[in-house]
């Protein structure tokens, strides 16, 4: 077994994860100021960060057979040309339109990538480090994640910096146009990097093209298991009904039901317990505490460390501890960590004094805000919603969080503790595990459809998450949302517990006879 070059490989289809990653959470530091700019409600906001999901929702329909017909290397270099165009787009557009548009544009590369790398790890590594290897893709999300809640706090230092350099490259009135140009600089590596990767040995095979899949195979697993695997790869494909083209017909046979059922429940699991929510507006989330910009930034990285820490965790253990160990154990964290934040949210009061007021007359008129005075507020909600009241709407966009970090009585830590716990539970548990188990679950001959199938309900979930999360916040308040998130994760971790089946260790076609009755 040549592990140093099926490493090698992985590692590079993987760099679609940290494109994805970079893409989807660089928003995060985006939204603070494009929402005054641009003049956006609450939902203008969710969209601006929710349509590069919506796009991809329509990409993972779209990739799965896409691949099946052209390859899976061939998707993912068009996936880099997308994710570049889209980088430089975003970043130049001169209004929100354009901004959804180019941002729309790049989720159609995020989709592709995100279903079709670690269907191509799958099928390239062995089954003893299967498991490990898919999860490459889950660790490069996570490094794009971290690596753009970084150069997002690195942009606003430099935008405050008297530098020449700096003042020149005006990252203080570009700042949140720099932080979405960054990106083409990944994109272009993997479109190149993407021309040192064999095609998808089980897709040759599929298609007919035995000699080449033997030659990439022995590369990865050395000439005596090349062979072996790739006689029981025809073997299945021979078994396999003969038709020009799988239809969606073929997922809701009953033979398929257990695998569909399982798939379906993880990808909504994953997404609904509030995951891109904390991803997507960790700054905004942490300045609802009170601790500033500057702070809520920095807080930011210290999340994509944690995330990238317990991947690197989970990568490790997946193939030793298992699939169905790490999920009730990381879902039972996702649930507590929920509770815990919408504890410190709920424990919150909110009162603005008379020197509080002053410290904000270069905001506002202080008899804007007399109403206010030493009003004692119970909850979020009802502080904005005198908040909204007493000023204008302009201001209220552009100034809440200074607002709330005068009037907030909270403990802080509760709610950093709280997040940090959630997002190292995710990133143990349902993050990586979840594209282990989706590239495993399906039979060869419809894994592309199904995968892309259960992914476009992962992502469509996901989309409507992002969506409301910023109508949800002033509407239901911080409490109440985390709350339904923790509740979200309980009733998965019951459905894990009683329904899911152990797949560690086990080769695609040993899964397919035990998943796929007929």
């Amino acid at each position: 077994m040549n592990l140093k070059y099926t490493v090698f490989v992985s590692l590079i289809v993987a760099l679609g994860g940290f494109l994805m990653g970079f893409d989807a959470s660089v928003i995060s530091g985006v939204v603070k100021f494009i929402e005054p700019q641009f003049d956006l409600t609450k939902i203008q906001l969710g969209w601006s960060v929710s349509c590069l999901t919506l796009t991809a929702t329509l990409a993972m329909l779209m990739a799965g057979p896409l691949s099946d017909k052209y390859g899976r290397r061939s998707v993912l270099k068009y996936a880099a040309i997308l994710y570049f165009i889209s980088a430089l787009g975003s970043a130049f557009t001169p209004n929100f339109t354009l901004l959804v548009l180019a941002r729309m544009l790049g989720g159609f590369g995020v989709g592709a990538s995100l279903i079709i790398a670690p269907v191509y790890i799958a099928e390239i590594a062995p089954s003893k480090l299967r498991g490990t290897m898919v999860s490459f893709n889950q660790l490069n999300i996570v490094l794009g994640i971290s690596v753009a809640f970084f150069t997002n706090y690195l942009i606003l230092q430099l935008g405050k910096s008297d530098a020449d350099w700096a003042v020149f490259l005006q990252f203080k009135n570009y700042n949140w146009r720099w932080m979405l140009s960054l990106e083409a600089v990944p994109a272009i590596i993997y479109f190149i990097a993407l021309f040192f990767v064999p095609r998808s040995p089980r897709w040759l095979a599929m298609n007919g093209l035995n000699e080449e899949a033997l030659l990439v195979m022995e590369k990865s697993l050395g000439k005596e298991e090349a062979k072996i695997q790739l006689d029981s790869i025809c073997k299945s494909i021979q078994a396999s009904p003969k038709k020009e083209r799988v239809s969606f017909r073929e997922l809701f046979k009953p033979s398929m039901k257990l695998v569909l059922l399982i798939g379906i429940v993880i990808a909504v699991t994953q997404q609904i317990t509030g995951i891109n929510s904390v991803f997507f507006y960790a700054p905004m989330i942490f300045e609802q505490t009170g601790i500033g910009t500057d702070a809520s930034f920095s807080q930011a990285i210290l999340v994509g460390i944690i995330n990238l820490v317990f991947t690197l965790f989970a990568i490790w253990m997946v193939d030793k501890v298992g699939r169905k160990p790490l999920l009730i154990f990381g879902l039972s964290g996702i649930a507590i960590s929920m509770f815990v934040l919408s504890t410190g949210f709920a424990q919150a009061t909110y009162q603005l004094t008379e020197k509080n007021i002053q410290e904000c007359s270069s905001i506002v008129e202080a008899e804007e805000l007399s109403s206010m005075e030493d009003v004692l507020f119970e909850s979020d909600i009802e502080f904005n919603e005198a908040l909204r009241n007493s000023v204008s709407e302009q201001v209220f966009k552009e100034h809440q969080t200074e607002f709330i970090s005068k009037a907030i009585s909270i403990d802080p830590w509760l709610v950093l503790v709280g997040i940090l716990g959630f997002v190292a539970s995710f990133a143990i548990s349902i993050g990586p595990v979840m594209w282990v188990l989706f590239s495993e679950l399906f039979p060869n001959r419809i894994r592309g459809l199904a995968i892309s199938f259960v992914g476009l309900i992962n992502s469509g979930v996901s989309f409507l998450v992002q969506l409301v999360f910023p109508w949800e916040q002033i509407n239901f308040g911080n409490a109440t949302t985390f709350f339904l998130y923790g509740l979200f994760g309980l009733l998965g971790l019951v459905f894990v517990f009683f329904m899911l089946p152990e797949t560690k260790g086990k080769s695609l076609e040993e899964l397919e006879l035990i998943l796929v009755k007929e």
